[in-house]
């Protein structure tokens, strides 16, 4: 089974990709539930990321009946706990989506230091943060490369509580004023949050989202663009991840000549991940290897079965061709077979059409290794296969015919 955090990388970063009007070769579909176990994964990633935050320091300065101005700092801040209870993240159409939070609780402790006039003392202290909400919005797009984008769009936050335990050898000192400290605290900690979440977003995540590639190399011959097409089409229910899935030569790239069709999935949602794969991303393989001269496979009798009884030499092809065991009497033969144009490929909802036009050759092998030509055919045929599910099993049923 796959690593749980990798496949929720993988869907949060899959959201990031989206359509336009070039129409996509793959298509990923995220639902509701499927963004719920994102979720999951993410907040234990995340909570662990927010306990390495650094706090900045804190200063200010209050009225204290009978002393008059008390000032006070609050600095070498270390967060020693980040849980993140609740959570919820659902799609906003047209946008992205909203992350909401509730119910967080933060322990940090550090140092604080009180002055009054020449006196100066200070201590240890502990701060809790309860009942904090987070409710973050995420504009997702894609940027000229075809590589996802994400900005956050709007943010807000609040803070249920603030507990502040003031310790040392004057630490009543600061007590007298800590519900001041602590009402200071509350405002600025509601401040920082915003900042610092929009900030990890733009200079933290969105320069890791510009180094994703979008292309991979298949072998010496291929290569595939899976750059996205344009910003994603969110809905309430789902978010298509639209991807432009085109083979191409690696060495010499060219533009094929066809257009990726319309590619629609059906509305049920109620499944995690949904994919549609187009007929442009198997043509486009085809094409690629058709125009790199790929497609000539031979075949030798080394390569049949030993068990087989029709042997790949002129005794076997005489009884169908009996010039041929006249001609050359017990050789081997060899076949090249060679794809005359791409193979293309149809997707219907009810099977699938691929219709090759080959040239097979025959060669009978000489003695002294050297190929004799027996003959050539140019050979059309129709594959048909239908698809269906049984029993939780995929079957199908291949159709031929020759033209």
């Amino acid at each position: 089974m796959e690593n749980p955090h990798t496949l929720a990388l993988t869907l949060v970063l899959a959201l990031c990709l989206g359509a336009d009007a070039v129409n996509p070769g793959f298509v990923v579909r995220l639902t509701q539930k499927g963004m719920d176990y994102a979720r999951q994964e993410g907040m234990t990633v995340l909570q662990q990321q927010l306990s390495k935050i650094h706090m900045p320091d804190f200063s200010g300065s209050t009225h204290v009946k009978h002393l008059g101005k008390v000032k006070y700092s609050f600095y070498r801040m270390r967060v020693r706990s980040f849980q993140l209870p609740n959570s919820q993240i659902s799609f906003v159409p047209g946008t992205g989506l909203k992350l909401t939070i509730s119910g967080a609780f933060i322990q940090v402790d550090g140092t604080w230091r009180v002055s009054y006039h020449h006196i100066s003392t200070h201590g240890g202290f502990d701060l809790k943060v309860e009942g904090l909400s987070i409710s973050v919005g995420l504009k997702l797009g894609s940027d000229g490369s075809g590589r996802p984008t994400i900005a956050p769009s709007d943010c807000s936050n609040h803070i249920g509580d603030v507990h502040v335990h003031i310790s040392g050898k004057f630490g009543w000192l600061a007590d007298v004023f800590r519900h001041s400290i602590e009402k200071d605290l509350r405002n600025a900690i509601e401040k920082q949050i915003c900042p610092l979440v929009s900030d990890s977003i733009t200079s933290k995540l969105e320069p890791l989202l510009q180094t994703l590639p979008v292309t991979a190399k298949i072998d010496k011959v291929a290569a595939i663009d899976y750059s996205l097409t344009g910003p994603p089409p969110v809905t309430a229910d789902f978010v298509d991840v639209q991807l432009k899935g085109e083979f191409f030569i690696f060495a010499n790239r060219t533009t094929p000549p066809f257009s990726p069709p319309a590619l629609s999935l059906p509305v049920d949602h109620n499944l995690m991940v949904y994919f549609g794969v187009s007929d442009y991303l198997f043509n486009t393989a085809g094409y690629t290897y058709q125009s790199a001269g790929k497609l000539t496979f031979t075949v030798t009798d080394d390569m049949i079965p030993k068990d087989f009884s029709i042997r790949l030499n002129t005794s076997s092809f005489g009884t169908l061709v009996p010039q041929i065991s006249k001609m050359y009497p017990n050789m081997l033969m060899k076949l090249v077979i060679s794809s005359v144009s791409a193979p293309y490929l149809t997707i219907k909802p009810e099977n699938l059409t691929i219709s090759p036009v080959m040239d097979l050759k025959a060669y009978a092998i000489l003695p002294n290794s050297s190929l004799a030509s027996l003959f050539d055919l140019k050979l059309t045929t129709t594959a048909a296969v239908k698809i269906g599910v049984t029993s939780g099993r995929i079957v199908g049923t291949l159709d031929l015919s020759r033209v």
